[in-house]
């Protein structure tokens, strides 16, 4: 059963750093609750042609299938293809908008097995508003991601704590001895 689903959103970040989500599959379960498990493939930098194994949890139930970057224009496209029983090719187009991203995700595939019996009979709409909720979990890891940033440029605005200044370790004075009782 061939299905074809296309996601359009937007993401409150700059293009780079949603890209940099979209291209890494090390990263995607910080987002995508299906995803379980992703593991390169060799030991070159990540490039088109560069495969990874992966697992998915549907349910109850765990997939292993082959993950392959097939096309990548960086910071604006990426293709991934993802062989059975997802038989999948997923195109994330990124483009500049007001006030950060906006993705354009195209999943196509034929799902086979006992994954076409657990998500197959899922109206488009729905498997559609399933994939979308990525993009909105997407949008949170980046929004505290951004607060961790600014909490620590606030805290070291040169960027580096001094080993010497006695709240290197989260506020922890280790310079000095403990004030006697």
């Amino acid at each position: 059963m061939w299905q074809r689903i296309v996601v359009t959103t937007r993401v409150d970040h700059p293009v780079e750093r949603v890209f940099a989500y979209l291209v890494d599959p090390l990263l995607w379960h910080e987002f995508a609750p299906a995803v379980v498990f992703r593991r390169q493939i060799g030991d070159r930098p990540p490039d088109v042609g560069t495969r990874w194994m992966a697992t998915d949890q549907v349910g109850p139930f765990r997939f292993h299938f082959l993950d392959e970057l097939a096309e990548l224009e960086p910071n604006r496209r990426v293709v991934w293809l993802s062989s059975a029983p997802w038989n999948a090719r997923v195109e994330y187009c990124c483009a500049p908008a007001p006030g950060g991203t906006r993705v354009e995700a195209t999943y196509e595939g034929d799902v086979v097995g006992l994954l076409r019996v657990l998500v197959g009979w899922l109206p488009t709409g729905v498997f559609g508003w399933i994939l979308a909720r990525d993009f909105r979990r997407l949008n949170r890891v980046l929004a505290s991601e951004a607060r961790a940033t600014r909490r620590w440029q606030n805290h070291y605005p040169d960027g580096v704590p001094e080993l010497d200044r006695p709240d290197h370790l989260a506020g922890v004075d280790v310079g000095r001895p403990a004030p006697a009782e």
